[in-house]
C-alpha cells in the first residue's frame, strides 16, 4: 500500500494527537485503553499508555505506548521501539511503521476525526512493543524545568535506560521475557548506545537485572560522512549512474563525496543527484509514487530507469503491483 502524501498526514496527525490526549493525560501515569476517538468499536489490542519519571532530579517524564502482543504477550518478547528525528513522536513508528492500527487516510480526506484502522501486519502479531517518546520534548514527554530540556545522544540514551528498568517494575510480569532494542533512521546513533547502557547495567547487577538479547536498526543514520558519502558509490553500484559518471565523479571529488572540494567535484556531484529524479531512493526496487488525494487524477506514479528520462503518467486509484 502506498505512502499517503505528507502534507496529507501532517494534519491528520495533529488532530488525532489532540484527540488522544484528551484520553490519555487525564491519569497520573498508567492508564489501559479500550477505545480511540477515530476507531470504530473496542480497540483489537491491549493498549496501554503513561509516563515513567526520569533524569537526575525525575524532573523529565517521558511518555509511552505499550501494545502487547496479540500472540503470547506472556512468553514474547519486549521491544522497545524509539523513532528517528532526533524528536519524531513515538506515534509516527506506531502508526505509520509497525503498530497495529494506521491510518485510512481517504476516508479522513475532507474534514472530520480522522480514521483509524487495524493493521493485520503489525510486530504485535510476535512481540509486546514499547513506543517511546524519546529525547524529553518529543510528543507527550516533557521537563518539569527547563534545565531538563538540555538533552543529547549520551543523556537522552541514559534516560531510555532508567525508564526501561522503572518500566520493568511497573510490570514485573515481563522481567523474563526477552528484550530488544529497536528503531530507525537517526535512532541507528542512538539505540547502540542504549543497547550498551543497558548491557553494563546487566554487567554490574543493576536490579531488575534485563533479558536483553538484541538490537535491531532500519535505514539507520550511523555518520554523516559515512552514510552521505556512501550514496554515490552505492548508486553506481545499483546500476543508476553509469560508469562514466561514477567515474568522472569519483575522480573529480577524490571519493569525498559530501563536501566537494573544487567546482568540477559540485559539477558531477549535481549531475548524480538530478540522476536520482523519479527514483524512489529509499526503496530503489520500487516507483516512486504519490498517491491520491483529494483529486485522484492529479495524482502522479514516476518511473525511470538508467539512461532515459523519467516517465510520468497520471493515476486514478495507483495500481496495487506498483504501489504500495
Amino acid at each position: 500500500m502506498a505512502l499517503p502524501p505528507v502534507h496529507v498526514l501532517i494534519p491528520v496527525a495533529l488532530l488525532l494527537m489532540s484527540s488522544w490526549s484528551a484520553w490519555m493525560l487525564t491519569v497520573a501515569s498508567r492508564r489501559t485503553i479500550t477505545h480511540l476517538p477515530g476507531f470504530d468499536g473496542p480497540l483489537p489490542i491491549q493498549f496501554e499508555t503513561g509516563y515513567v519519571t526520569v533524569g537526575e532530579s525525575e524532573e523529565v517524564n517521558l511518555f509511552y505506548y505499550f501494545m502487547k502482543s496479540e500472540r503470547n504477550p506472556a512468553e514474547d518478547p519486549v521491544m522497545v521501539w524509539l523513532t528517528g528525528g532526533p524528536g519524531c513522536s513515538a506515534l509516527s513508528g506506531m502508526v505509520f511503521e509497525i503498530g497495529p492500527l494506521t491510518f485510512d487516510v481517504m476516508a479522513s480526506i475532507g474534514g472530520g476525526l480522522p480514521t483509524l484502522v487495524y493493521r493485520p501486519e503489525s510486530w504485535t502479531k510476535v512481540c509486546n512493543i514499547i513506543f517511546l517518546d524519546s529525547p524529553v520534548g518529543t510528543g507527550f514527554s516533557y521537563s518539569k524545568t527547563v534545565k531538563g530540556y538540555q538533552s543529547g545522544d549520551f543523556k537522552s540514551s541514559r534516560d531510555v535506560h532508567t525508564f526501561i528498568r522503572k518500566w520493568y517494575v511497573e510490570h514485573p510480569e515481563f522481567t523474563s521475557n526477552p528484550l530488544y532494542i529497536g528503531g530507525d533512521s537517526y535512532s541507528g546513533i542512538t539505540v547502540p548506545i542504549v543497547v550498551q547502557e543497558v548491557s553494563n547495567g546487566i554487567q554490574e547487577g543493576v536490579e531488575p537485572l534485563l533479558n536483553l538479547k538484541g538490537y535491531l536498526v532500519g535505514n539507520p543514520a550511523t555518520d554523516v560522512m559515512f552514510d552521505y558519502g556512501s550514496v554515490i558509490p552505492y548508486a553506481h553500484g545499483m546500476g543508476l549512474i553509469s560508469d562514466e559518471l561514477f567515474e568522472s565523479t569519483r575522480e573529480s571529488c577524490g571519493g569525498e563525496y559530501v563536501i566537494p572540494r573544487n567546482a568540477e567535484c559540485v559539477k558531477y556531484v549535481e549531475a548524480v543527484y538530478e540522476g536520482f529524479l523519479g527514483i524512489n531512493t529509499v526503496h530503489i526496487l520500487e516507483p516512486l509514487c504519490f498517491p491520491a488525494g483529494p483529486k485522484p487524477e492529479q495524482s502522479v506514479i514516476m518511473r525511470r530507469s538508467l539512461g532515459e528520462e523519467a516517465r510520468k503518467r497520471h493515476l486514478g486509484q495507483p495500481s496495487p503491483q506498483e504501489c504500495r
